[in-house]
Formats: structure tokens, sequence, C-alpha cells
């Protein structure tokens, strides 16, 4: 440790790696965490792309980051000003990163174990809601956003998904009748795609969405889709979902 008491660069590096494998590439004094991410400078390179999109100046703002891994987005808020930064996530090797790279930088974020599907347990709503690279790890994705809009969520969502299949995005009619199959079967027609194995060698795949399925289950659960920055990215407002509070399952709509 220098003079000044901020952490030699060699300190930074031994401490670092001694926290295990970096899924963020984290600039901590000039000290790389993940120079060699197979997607470049990563998160940074996906941040730039969408960073226009998230208020500039959040004082004030309270913020929840849901899945922080090692905690870019919410350093990045924090240096937007935020009030309070929140991040949470279920892997402990993640949260030490995270906790060690707020400590490098001096800013001031709290860091807790918790699970997306346990939200409602902090008693409180934010501001802005993070919710990136979340969705397809998890095994009940809708009851996950019906959640976030019913216990977390006061403002904003910036949610991002990995998504494959078609781009478009066509036009879904209010109903169908049972015999009608055809439409399935068109590539802009929301389909979630299941992953029973694995995909890019990662076990927590489970469900990856096409565009048409993530915009429709972002409407689904209540947010008004603001704007797509990037070609997952989505902006969305806290509204009132069509079908009622929807992590309880009631029938959809009055005559389901």
């Amino acid at each position: 440790m220098s003079s000044t008491g901020k952490l030699e660069p060699d300190e930074i590096r031994r401490r670092a790696a001694a926290l295990g494998e970096w899924f963020h590439n984290l600039d901590l004094g000039g000290v790389r965490t993940a120079p060699d991410h197979f997607l470049g400078d990563y998160p940074a390179v996906k941040w730039r792309s969408f960073a226009h999109a998230v208020p500039a100046d959040l004082a004030g703002k309270t913020v929840l980051d849901i899945g922080c891994n090692g905690g870019f987005y919410s350093m990045e808020m924090k240096k937007r000003g935020a009030a309070r930064v929140l991040g949470v996530d279920w892997d402990d090797d993640y949260l030490a990163q995270a906790r060690f790279a707020a400590e490098v930088t001096g800013l001031d974020i709290e860091f807790r174990k918790l699970s997306v599907y346990d939200v409602g347990s902090l008693g409180e709503r934010f501001d802005v809601v993070l919710f990136l690279g979340v969705l397809y790890h998890l095994r009940h994705p809708l009851l996950a956003l019906d959640l976030i809009h019913e216990h977390a969520a006061r403002d904003l969502l910036v949610f991002q998904s990995m998504q494959r299949g078609a781009a478009e995005v066509e036009p879904v009619r209010e109903n169908y009748d049972f015999w009608d199959a055809e439409q399935f079967d068109r590539p802009g027609y929301p389909k979630l795609h299941f992953v029973e194995r694995r995909y890019a060698n990662d076990e927590t795949n489970w469900w990856v969405p096409n565009r048409a399925c993530a915009e429709a289950m972002l409407r689904s659960a209540g947010f008004d889709i603001l704007g797509r920055p990037e070609a997952e990215v989505y902006v969305c407002r806290r509204t009132e979902p069509l079908y009622g509070p929807g992590a309880v399952y009631p029938a959809k709509g009055p005559r389901a």
C-alpha cells in the first residue's frame, strides 16, 4: 500500500487474482481483471452502446443492480451520482469481487447475497432497477419480471437479455382460435427457447427469447418500453400490468 493509503498495482493484481476468474473486465487502478475476455472489453463495450439512454445525473436516486456480478454497472451508477446503489447476486465469488472493486475505486456501494426471486424481502422500491444479463440464466424468467415489478421497481427498468432467433417483430392479434396454429411457426411470433442441457458451455443458460418474446414479456409484466438503444437492451418505465399482479398467477383476464 502506498503512503496515500491506495493499493499499489501489484497488490491489486495479487488480490484480484486470488478472487478467482472474473467475468467483468474492470479497470482497477490500471489493473484489468479479465483482459482476455472472449467478448472483448466486457461489459464496458456493451455499456458504451447504451450508456446514453440511462440518465446521466442520478443525484438523489436509488439504484438496484440485480445480478451485479463483479460490480461494473453498480459502479457506473454510483459514478453518475446515485444516492444509494445496492448490488445483489447469488454468487459469493462475484460478490467478493464486487466488494473488492468498490474498495479499490473508493465507491460507496452496498452488496448483498440475494436471489431475484427474493427482491420482496428488501421491503423497498428503487428509482432505477438494472436487470442485465440475468433473464436467460433463470428457470422462471417471467416470475422474476413479475416480482421486480411488484416489489422492486418504482420507475425505470434497464433490461438486457441474450436473444436468439428472428430479430423481426410481427403484430400479434388479440386472440386466436383454438384451431389456429400457423402463427407459432412464423419467425416474428414471440418465442422463448428452452435449453435443456447447455448453451455456450454454460449449464445456467435456461431460456433464450427472440426479440418479439423479450418485448412481449416486458409488456406483460407491466413495463412500458421507452427505448431500445441496443439490440438486446431496453429502457422501460413501470406501469400497471394488463392482467393484474402477475407473481400470484391469477386468471389472465376476466374470463380466462
